[in-house]
């Protein structure tokens, strides 16, 4: 992550990750190589890290992994060749491209050295056209292989969603409502009432995992906010109102601090209801009966700051390093038995950055925690 604060206490998210920030390696024994590489590549955007040797490439690797590796083939001491079979042995470090350098014409050396696991090479000197445009190539190929397995590993996950949370709630909704219909012809019994109550909170139980997830496709494929100057703080009452039901029946204090005039974000509205809905949404779940939940809004410099806190279970050191994933699943559980479907977080951080915005948690385990985020102010 770029320009990023991280204390024990919290994460802090502001970057904003692109294609032309992308890492690359570049190992050569020779200090010239690597300076034109660098000033050749770091004007475009790269961020370079030089190595002169293979076992320096290896702790820098090990480090801080590289989207790109470029690496002479004939170094002193480790060779490239080896450098990059050590590298495709490391199932954390294979899936990274290498690009060999070299100043040798040895077809048979070339052969062997892409046999190791390279995918390209470039001879030196460098002609500045072909190595942009064969590094371009291989950012762009691996960035593809990476959006692949992402859709891969969503499938799986999808899949297994589907096999076990909807089947189990479908199953219930089928039960209780074939029991319903059954005993509605007797009037008077108490059970209609607790059946049809059943059938209510499972179906909305599977209606609020299916929301999250179209919440969560539409944020990930390529969501254009509409920006246009929102009130935070009536966006902020009006998500409250929403929730007054769910907190009268856990037995939740809701401790609003919102400013009396206006305070206006650039933002999209629907996007901003939808943070909020989240945040909120995650503070009643996880909240155990008789708690508070504190929501505040108020001007930071150039931001509008909103924060949500609450004092449940919090999150462990394990659960801040994953929080942010989709179908992530974290030690705390909900209180009343609601489902939680490990999206609200995902939806919630891709909002809010593509809003221009800032999002900080900062938790520990068993003191709660507080969400905040901080949007542009509008231009008055």
């Amino acid at each position: 992550m770029n320009s990023n604060e991280k204390n024990e206490a919290g994460v802090h998210l502001s970057d904003k990750v692109s294609a032309s920030h992308a890492r690359i390696l570049v190992v050569d024994d020779q200090a010239s190589n690597v300076q034109m590489v660098g000033l050749i590549l770091g004007t475009l955007g790269y961020e370079i890290i030089p190595a002169s040797d293979g076992e320096t490439a290896l702790k820098r690797v090990a480090a801080l992994l590289p989207d790109l590796i470029l690496l002479d083939l004939l170094m002193p001491g480790m060779s490239g060749r080896d450098v990059c079979l050590q590298i495709k042995k490391n199932p954390e470090w294979s899936d990274i491209p290498v690009i060999f350098l070299s100043a040798a014409d040895d077809k048979d050396l070339i052969v062997s050295a892409l046999d190791a696991g390279g995918v390209d090479y470039i001879t030196k000197p460098f002609n500045q056209a072909e190595l942009v445009s064969r590094v371009r190539t291989q950012l762009a190929l691996k960035a593809a292989r990476d959006r692949l397995k992402e859709l891969a590993e969503d499938k799986d996950e999808l899949l297994g969603i589907l096999a076990h949370d909807l089947k189990n709630h479908l199953g219930g909704l089928n039960m209780s409502t074939k029991l319903l219909l059954e005993r509605i012809r007797s009037a008077h019994d108490e059970k209609v009432q607790r059946l049809a109550e059943n059938a209510f909170y499972t179906s909305g139980q599977l209606l609020s995992f299916v929301k999250d997830f179209l919440a969560n496709a539409a944020a990930e494929h390529r969501f254009e906010p509409q920006l246009t100057t929102v009130d935070a703080a009536a966006a902020a009452t009006t998500a409250i109102r929403l929730f007054e039901d769910r907190l009268r029946r856990k037995q939740l204090e809701i401790h609003a601090d919102l400013p009396a005039q206006e305070l206006i974000a650039l933002a999209d509205a629907h996007a901003m209801d939808q943070i909020l809905s989240n945040l909120l949404s995650n503070a009643v779940k996880f909240s155990p009966p008789g708690k508070k939940v504190f929501v505040a809004v108020r001007g930071n410099g150039r931001y509008v700051e909103c924060s949500i806190r609450d004092e449940g279970p919090g999150f462990t050191d394990a659960d801040k390093t994953r929080m942010f994933r989709r179908y992530g699943r974290l030690s705390a559980r909900p209180t009343g038995g609601e489902t939680s479907t490990g999206l609200g977080l995902s939806i919630v951080r891709k909002l809010v950055l593509v809003m221009n915005g800032e999002l900080t948690c900062e938790s520990n385990a068993g003191q709660g925690a507080a969400f905040t985020f901080r949007l542009p102010k509008a231009k008055q």
